[in-house]
């Protein structure tokens, strides 16, 4: 048994007990001992979700990160099946160096294929590819009460569209078949644009999205006044020359989680202003690797004790695009008011390619995403605030980053909720189903 299982946030604290998969052909007995003991459980692969819903009701999970084996690749095609536990960073080792490129990636390759499929979670490229679901092919299903389940558009489609950000709550993925995208390069040519304010930002995606393949937005989240919402915009595409070679970096780590937060008011302005200035020109023009552009927070591992011990909690939502202006510039206001914000603000247009899945986060239109450290009276006080804006702008929060919505709020931002309720497994429940509609 793995003990102290949590989500990245640490918030709620609410430790897992978990209990390994070491094969596939273990993974039903190992379900059924579990559920048996303790009514209902949830796979959790690399704990990288960021609030609860990578928790078991139960506080017992079934730890699938140990099913992290390739089992069938075809590299003319760029058609590839592992297990659910493996990593995105394990797929990129064995598919850069043969020109094949994940289609979506996150802001971390450490979420296993598993997790990707259950958060159907998205990248910089939104607004070209869509989310993760729309490059999935297949998938094994297991359930609690019936034989398992190989789920695709033509097979079982109505458990494949339940399961792609289903929260793995409609069974146990064991194994995924997604298709890659191929490149020439394994870097990244990058252009960053320095602007001063939320209405530069529009203007910039609105002329430049279109345009290239991947594009984000860093934004200084203490900023007010005129400046409210200034940043730098960098919008990058894979290189069509050089060498597929894998990034090599020295990793560092947060050794020890600190008593309290290192993140304070001071040190956010102070890193918002350098890391602002930092970029004296308006447009600079570079080649990164991917491990750059994609995952800048991957090279300092374990960065979440960076907030201490109380954790913290993220705040990411999505705008439809008619009302984006009005309501990101009111959630700015919000943050900067309210005396804390975020070292890492997220900003970014998504585009409108419907996901395959019921409950996909991105719409189109635009989304922010904030990390803010545990204080449960103030972030209670400011994200009654942020959730009103995004709800009167009929946006919505994402379930996969998320540890306060309300039930009210999840239920109208998903009203296919009850679709997935009627397909979950008994077997299956988390801490932020249960939260959301079980109350």
């Amino acid at each position: 048994m793995t003990r102290a299982l949590r989500s990245w946030g640490r918030y709620p604290d609410c430790p897992q007990a978990g209990h390994p998969a070491q094969w596939r052909d273990d993974l039903q007995a190992v379900w059924d001992r579990v559920a048996s003991a303790n009514g209902t459980t949830l796979a959790y692969g690399n704990g990288r979700s960021y609030g609860d819903s990578c928790l078991a009701a139960s506080d017992q999970v079934l730890h699938t990160r140990p099913l992290d084996r390739l089992i069938a690749a075809d590299w003319q095609s760029g058609v590839l099946r592992a297990e659910a536990g493996t990593t995105l960073d394990e797929i990129l080792q064995v598919a850069v160096p043969r020109g094949w490129m994940l289609p979506v990636t996150p802001g971390t390759k450490y979420v296993t294929l598993g997790g990707a499929v259950a958060n159907d979670v998205h990248g910089k490229n939104h607004h070209v590819r869509g989310t993760f679901g729309r490059h999935v092919r297949r998938f094994a299903l297991l359930r609690s009460e019936r034989a398992p389940l190989e789920c695709s558009p033509e097979a079982n489609a109505e458990f494949f569209a339940a399961t792609i950000g289903g929260l793995g709550l409609t069974g146990v993925i064991a194994w995924v078949e997604i298709q890659l995208m191929p490149i020439r390069s394994s870097r990244i040519a990058v252009t960053s644009i320095r602007f001063d304010n939320l209405g530069e930002f529009f203007a910039l995606a609105e002329d430049l999205d279109s345009k290239h393949e991947y594009s984000v937005a860093w934004i200084d989240c203490s900023s007010r006044g005129a400046a409210l919402g200034r940043g730098i915009f960098m919008v990058g595409d894979h290189a069509q020359t050089g060498g597929l070679e894998l990034p090599v970096k020295k990793k560092r780590t947060v050794p020890i989680t600190p008593p309290v937060s290192l993140i304070n008011p001071l040190t956010l302005r102070a890193f918002n202003t350098l890391y602002y200035q930092r970029q004296q020109r308006k447009t600079v023009y570079s080649e990164v690797d991917y491990d750059s552009y994609f995952y800048p927070l991957d090279s300092l591992l374990e960065w979440h004790r960076i907030y201490g011990k109380r954790g913290f909690q993220q705040y990411q939502c999505v705008l439809p695009q008619a009302r984006s202006r009005d309501a990101m510039h009111a959630i700015l206001e919000a943050i900067g008011n309210s005396g804390t914000g975020s070292f890492l603000a997220v900003l970014k247009r998504c585009g409108g390619l419907a996901s395959p899945g019921l409950l996909s986060f991105p719409m189109e239109g635009a989304s922010l995403a904030l990390d803010f450290p545990q204080h449960d009276e103030r972030n209670r006080v400011l994200f009654e605030q942020l959730d009103a804006i995004v709800r009167e702008a009929g946006g919505r929060i994402y379930p996969a980053k998320d540890a306060h919505m309300s039930a009210r709020d999840f239920q109208r931002a998903y009203p296919q909720w009850h679709q997935l309720e009627a397909l979950r497994d008994p077997a299956l429940m988390s801490r932020f189903w249960q939260r959301t509609t079980q109350t």
